[in-house]
């Protein structure tokens, strides 16, 4: 069993992925079932939780009952709550099926909205690095990654993936040490993000300014006091550009 940590992002993930699957069912009442019996819950437990009967969880999977948006978000919250005081054992296994990199990735945010260059290097509280950054440069997202995971669990092939829907995003590196390697990674991969973020040093290595300077990259070192800090701040910006 996997014992790194579950981010924020991972139980999103697989919490949407759940949440579709029994709306999208031809019969919801068997997917409700389907999902309680794969987190290994009765319907007495996942009743207490969520403030009902095990008789109205019957009722749901047995189709006597139509499930709503309030109670099917009340039913996936509750299966993650469960696995959560058991360690996460379902939800781990889930993001293995799904090739999902449990330590790899912290987390990841797509906007409809551009955000700003400015407003990057705020949230982040960074400088750039290097040379200087297009006042009209914008992104459309953002990914966060644990450097050192990314490094030594990402093939080559495997990089693009953490790059979500759109390149004109802020890849963000986490516990690095001088950010040569993950501009290394960068320089060698097929797609490239549009600005690199590094967090957790006081100091760039020179070879990944150069790296950045040579790919067209801003690279923009953050100052923020921890990883949660700097997700936290990230996704206040995220929640100001939604629709």
């Amino acid at each position: 069993m996997n014992a790194l940590p579950i981010s924020k992002y991972v139980i999103e993930l697989i919490a949407q992925r759940i949440a579709g699957d029994i709306a999208m069912s031809r019969d919801c009442g068997a997917a409700l079932r389907r999902w309680r019996e794969t987190f290994k819950l009765t319907q007495q437990e996942i009743g207490v939780l969520m403030g009902v009967s095990a008789s109205v969880i019957s009722d749901y999977e047995k189709g006597r009952r139509s499930p709503g948006v309030r109670f099917l978000r009340r039913f996936v919250e509750s299966l993650i709550s469960l696995d959560a005081s058991r360690d996460y054992q379902v939800i781990k296994q889930l993001a293995n099926s799904l090739n999902i990199n449990i330590g790899v990735l912290i987390d990841i945010k797509e906007f409809n909205t551009p955000l700003r260059i400015d407003d990057l290097l705020t949230a982040v509280e960074g400088f750039v690095v290097n040379g200087s950054i297009p006042k009209d440069l914008e992104i459309y997202g953002y990914t966060v990654i644990d450097s050192i995971e990314a490094i030594e669990k990402l093939s080559g092939n495997e990089f693009w993936q953490i790059m979500g829907t759109t390149t004109r995003r802020a890849l963000i590196f986490t516990k690095v040490s001088t950010g040569r390697s993950p501009m290394i990674a960068v320089r060698v991969s097929p797609v490239k993000p549009s600005v690199v973020v590094l967090h957790g040093t006081k100091r760039v290595d020179p070879l990944a300014v150069r790296l950045a300077d040579r790919e067209g990259i801003p690279l923009i070192l953050s100052l923020k006091s921890s990883v949660e800090d700097l997700v936290n701040s990230l996704r206040a910006v995220s929640k100001v550009l939604k629709p």
